[in-house]
């Protein structure tokens, strides 16, 4: 055991930046939803008008937290608290498949376990490395929540609950490692899990039972089943009740003893999860580098597509539960009724929605040429392109499956909404709105991969965490943009925020006219700029 503390060394050091950057964006969101909800909602009055809305509308709950008050400070946890623990929990997830399956790809975990180290030592070491960064997260945001003005007391609880909700996807990261034998496998299972909870915490608020004052909304039973909905239920600075946190600490423990229990059992390099058998000979299509590209892909594509395709659905049937809860409350029923006459509320839920397709298209392009530079790094890209094979095409074939894959993931969402709305018998334009939403956001997921690119060429380390900077920081524009009180140009810059929205008599173009030429550009320039770069193998 006395290996495990200069592991915890080394992984502090080799992830130093990362989490500098996860945790430095927790902190400016915290701060920036408090400046923007003192300068929007000063008022109890302005905030208990959007809680009333938010309660008339309970597909708004999918996207925001559970509503626990009209005090500055339960509002504030309720409009950003669900984004808060989405960052930690990617941060936890990915730190954790990254210092145990991703190690055992590229041997260092045998080295280490060549050592008196041993063989658990990393395992260890991996835990306390995750919690430490889960609790430095939590301590952030509860000093930034002090900053503001919040009670400490209940400031800490809410530290406390994010950093308890950033354990358990560690624990999480540590499962899906064990299940499967590569880290971009793994990562995807990781991912489809947490965005699966967050959706399902969302849905089962909007289930939930609204107060007679329109102040309040308690979670149904189906919210229970998912971790965010355990931090969201601690409600903090409002009745800061710590007894959800027992259920964080419970479910830490199982995943973990769950991938402890299949390390044990297992070979190195080895998932717990049955390998597919091979074919004996290679397809065609592998005989080129785009096929090469696409088998390396088509698991990463697939999960995110499910992932869209679950959300291309809610888009389209959670409006009929806004219709059944105004029929249950009269003040929802006239609440809705002025939000109807002044504009299509199906029309915003999808464009809401199709934002969440937008970032999943753009994380799989991102993480797409993220591969490129993980090909670099363990060398493998080194005997492809020994081969004639140029370097631009080399390149150029990672930057075709990312927008083929962003068309399939885009595609898939609009796809399920569609059928979602014959279903449903819903208005058949809003089918017609899918197709013009959906392709913005694929056009949007495009511009990142052009920027992810051109950071792969020019600054080969910073691929990594420039490329999930870019995407969280759109995200965060697109969705938070408003509560800071942004102008709409500054909310604009984000290419989430920049798509064609669909209007009852046409369809405004937004950004569509600067977005298209710079993933165009960003592309040519990346290729062009390829040719003459050397392979950078240093991780």
């Amino acid at each position: 055991m006395t290996a495990i503390a200069p592991l915890l060394r080394q992984r502090l050091r080799r992830d130093a930046l990362q989490l500098i950057l996860w945790i430095g964006t927790i902190t400016a969101l915290t701060f920036g939803a408090f400046a923007g909800i003192a300068d929007t909602f000063g008022t109890e009055q302005e905030r208990a008008g959007l809680v009333a809305v938010a309660l008339a509308n309970p597909v708004i709950l999918v996207f925001r937290g559970l509503p626990s008050g009209t005090g500055e400070g339960a509002f504030l946890i309720f409009l950003i608290l669900p984004f808060l623990i989405l960052l930690v929990a990617f941060m936890a997830s990915f730190l954790a498949v990254r210092h145990t399956r991703a190690d055992e790809e590229t041997g260092r975990t045998e080295l280490v376990g060549a050592t008196p180290a041993g063989r658990w030592a990393p395992f260890w070491a991996t835990i306390a490395h995750g919690t430490l960064a889960c609790v430095a997260a939590g301590a952030v945001a509860a000093v930034a929540l002090v900053a503001s003005g919040q009670d400490a007391a209940g400031s800490a609880l809410a530290g406390a609950a994010l950093a308890g909700s950033g354990v358990v996807f560690l624990g999480v990261g540590l499962l899906a490692a064990q299940l499967v034998r590569s880290a971009r496998a793994a990562n995807s299972i990781a991912v489809l899990i947490i965005v699966g909870s967050f959706v399902l915490a969302g849905v089962g608020n909007a289930l939930g039972t609204p107060s007679d004052d329109l102040t309040r909304m308690e979670s149904s039973w189906l919210a229970w089943l998912s971790p965010f909905a355990w931090a969201e239920n601690v409600r903090p600075l409002s009745d800061d009740d710590p007894l959800p946190l027992l259920l964080c600490t419970g479910a830490f423990v199982v995943f973990a003893a769950a991938a402890a229990l299949i390390q044990a059992r297992r070979d190195i390099g080895e998932g717990a999860l049955p390998e597919r058998a091979g074919r004996a000979n290679a397809g065609r299509t592998l005989s080129s580098t785009p096929g090469l590209v696409w088998r390396l892909s088509a698991g990463s594509i697939l999960a995110w597509a499910l992932g869209a395709t679950v959300v291309g659905a809610l888009s389209a049937t959670l409006g009929g539960l806004v219709e059944q809860v105004g029929t249950d409350n009269p003040q929802i029923a006239a609440i809705l009724e002025r939000l109807a006459a002044e504009g299509s509320m199906d029309q915003g839920v999808l464009v809401t929605f199709f934002v969440m397709v937008g970032v999943l298209a753009a994380c799989f392009g991102v993480q797409t040429i993220m591969r490129a530079r993980q090909e670099e790094t363990h060398g493998t890209a080194e005997p492809t392109l020994a081969t004639p094979l140029a370097r631009a095409a080399w390149l150029g074939a990672f930057l075709l499956v990312a927008v083929v894959g962003i068309l399939v993931i885009c595609a898939a969402a609009v796809g399920a909404a569609a059928l979602a709305i014959t279903a449903t018998a819903g208005e058949p334009s809003l089918a017609t709105d899918a197709v013009v939403v959906g392709a913005g956001q694929a056009v949007a997921a495009s511009v990142f991969v052009a920027a992810a690119a051109v950071v792969f060429v020019l600054v080969p380390r910073a691929t990594i965490p420039l490329g999930w900077g870019i995407v969280i920081a759109a995200a965060a524009l697109a969705l938070f943009g408003t509560i800071f009180g942004l102008p709409t140009e500054i909310i604009a810059i984000s290419p989430f925020a920049a798509t064609p929205v669909p209007a009852p008599d046409a369809v405004d173009p937004n950004g569509l006219w600067w977005m298209l030429p710079s993933a165009a550009a960003g592309a040519a320039a990346s290729l062009a700029l390829m040719r003459r770069r050397e392979l950078a193998t240093g991780g």
